[in-house]
């Protein structure tokens, strides 16, 4: 039975148009161009900074974070990222009595935004407050210990097979594959993804047929 459901951000919970638009922009590239990466570090099964690094080789990620938020350009989140399905889903486990977590690989910056959208959830925090990140297994600790629940009654879902399906998989825990995004959509049907992920869904209200079987 599960008890808690724990929820990746990116291309989970939120839409990351914006998100690769501003950074298009702060590189001074075109939007398209750095798409195009994204799809094919994606393709390749790499991390997406990677896209980045393709543009610029060298690029301090970190040191460019702070240099967008010195200039007034840094990280934007509001009810326009999230997707349709969020809401109505997260409520709806609410009332069915499960515990709610968004938890995924963001700034300490992006944690204070999405909570800021009063979002039905008991606990949102990111890997950037944490100070750790997926896919370390440290993270899917930590992420035990907020769920409040054994490992068994905690489902992690997630797009992403390396960052989310499998080391949640690794760590005890349920797992929900999620096709969205270009990691969930390309890798959706990718013989290991299949085998790991205990369930696969293409939007977050399937879930509530999930805890309720």
């Amino acid at each position: 039975m599960i008890e808690t459901i724990v929820f990746d951000v990116g291309e989970t919970i939120t839409r990351d148009d914006r998100y690769w638009a501003s950074w298009a922009d702060w590189l001074d590239i075109p939007r398209h161009t750095l798409s195009a990466l994204v799809g094919a570090v994606v393709a390749r099964g790499q991390d997406n900074a990677e896209a980045l690094r393709l543009v610029r080789p060298g690029i301090d990620v970190a040191a460019e974070y702070q240099a967008r938020d010195a200039a007034g350009r840094g990280e934007d989140l509001d009810e326009s990222d999230l997707y349709d399905d969020v809401r109505p889903a997260l409520t709806a486990l609410r009332r069915l009595g499960i515990r709610v977590v968004i938890a995924g690989n963001q700034t300490p910056r992006a944690g204070q935004l999405l909570r800021s959208l009063d979002l039905p959830a008991d606990l949102i925090v990111t890997s950037g407050e944490w100070g750790v990140a997926k896919p370390q297994p440290t993270f899917f600790e930590r992420v035990i210990e907020v769920a409040q629940t054994v490992p068994e009654a905690t489902l992690y879902v997630g797009d992403h097979p390396a960052n989310d399906v499998f080391p949640a998989k690794a760590a005890g825990l349920r797992t929900a594959h999620l096709r969205r995004g270009p990691w969930g959509c390309l890798w959706a049907d990718d013989p290991e993804v299949v085998a790991q992920a205990d369930w696969r869904v293409d939007s977050l209200t399937q879930l509530t047929g999930i805890v309720g079987a």
